[in-house]
């Protein structure tokens, strides 16, 4: 199951509390405070760790709680610090705290961490509160709580090039072609309900990672369809490649779903929509699609590639162009 967003409530571990005790002992008749320390309460970390690619974990489990500090004893024991507990999460996960919608950390890498919440200090015990003045002392202090937080994970995929398009464009038929990535394919819009990542072998000693993002509609950045669901994922990717069909199942006109996804990417970020963008007509052994590339790159001043991932024509070209701007785009 593949989940990116997931709330959840977190609570570290409290402080165990100081011990107030006194040494007795045969022959030594003023042994004085001997109360321990308490132990520290366990902290919640999360750690972006290689291999793991969904929050499903969380899905399932919605309060994660830190064990406590274990209490001071007598002859000046310490308590027991807790272990802290570890949430493991995929590269790329926004850590944000829920209340005060305040990002903690966007693990963006493999080993990158946060202390999500930070658990209760250990109380003191009677022994550090022994002095000239005050040599049988019979006060302690309690053990602090541990922070209690509502946080939000939010995954946004990690890839070097984002496929974008309305739906039923082909961008998942394409992906199964240049990869081994094996989405949903089928001859109706929305097929492809999650992202889907694929690695593209280029040759022996290049590669790339493409994602496939589920159809974008009119509306999308402001949360139409599954628009916000997805528009964030592409925010990870360093160049667009954005697929165009010369004849939509819709009769929508093409040129027309080209400007609408320009518009949503506008409308959600600037910073996405400045992106380096590769635009390519699909399906190229349609009728109209020759023309429709002609009257992209007229529109656009750019050049456009129409392949057909049914017979393979145009795709050697189009991967070629694809790992050529990759090697320009920032990182």
């Amino acid at each position: 199951m593949f989940v990116d967003r997931v709330e959840i409530e977190l609570q570290a571990g409290r402080g165990g509390d100081g011990c107030v005790s006194f040494r007795r002992e045969k022959f030594i008749p003023r042994g004085g405070p001997d109360g321990g320390d308490g132990g520290n309460g366990g902290s919640i970390i999360v750690v972006a760790e290689a291999g793991v690619d969904s929050l499903a974990a969380m899905a399932h489990r919605k309060h994660w709680r830190a064990k406590s500090g274990t209490p001071g004893s007598g002859s000046n024991r310490h308590g027991a610090n807790a272990d802290d507990l570890i949430i493991r999460v995929p590269p790329g996960t926004l850590v944000r705290d829920s209340k005060h919608n305040l990002v903690l950390r966007d693990l963006a890498n493999a080993g990158d961490q946060v202390v999500a919440a930070r658990g209760g200090q250990g109380g003191k015990g009677n022994a550090r509160f022994k002095s000239s003045t005050n040599q049988v002392p019979r006060e302690s202090t309690p053990g602090t709580e541990g922070e209690q937080r509502m946080i939000v994970f939010e995954l946004k995929l990690i890839a070097d090039v984002g496929l974008l398009g309305k739906p039923n464009a082909g961008k998942s038929t394409l992906l199964s072609r240049v990869s081994r990535a094996r989405p949903e394919i089928a001859n109706y819009p929305f097929t492809t309900k999650k992202p889907n990542l694929g690695i593209v072998q280029v040759d022996l000693d290049t590669e790339f990672v493409m994602a496939d993002i589920p159809g974008l509609i009119e509306g999308a950045h402001s949360g139409a369809g599954l628009g916000l669901e997805f528009l964030r994922h592409v925010e990870r990717t360093r160049v667009l490649l954005h697929l165009v069909e010369p004849m939509p199942m819709d009769q929508s006109d093409p040129m027309a779903n080209y400007q609408a996804i320009r518009k949503e990417l506008e409308e959600y970020s600037a910073d996405l929509a400045a992106r380096p963008e590769i635009i390519a007509v699909s399906k190229a052994e349609l009728p109209g699609a020759a023309e429709l590339a002609e009257q992209l790159a007229a529109e656009t001043g750019r050049e456009v590639f129409t392949f057909s991932a049914v017979t393979g024509e145009g795709l050697k070209e189009l991967l070629g162009r694809t790992f050529t701007m990759l090697k320009d785009a920032p990182e």
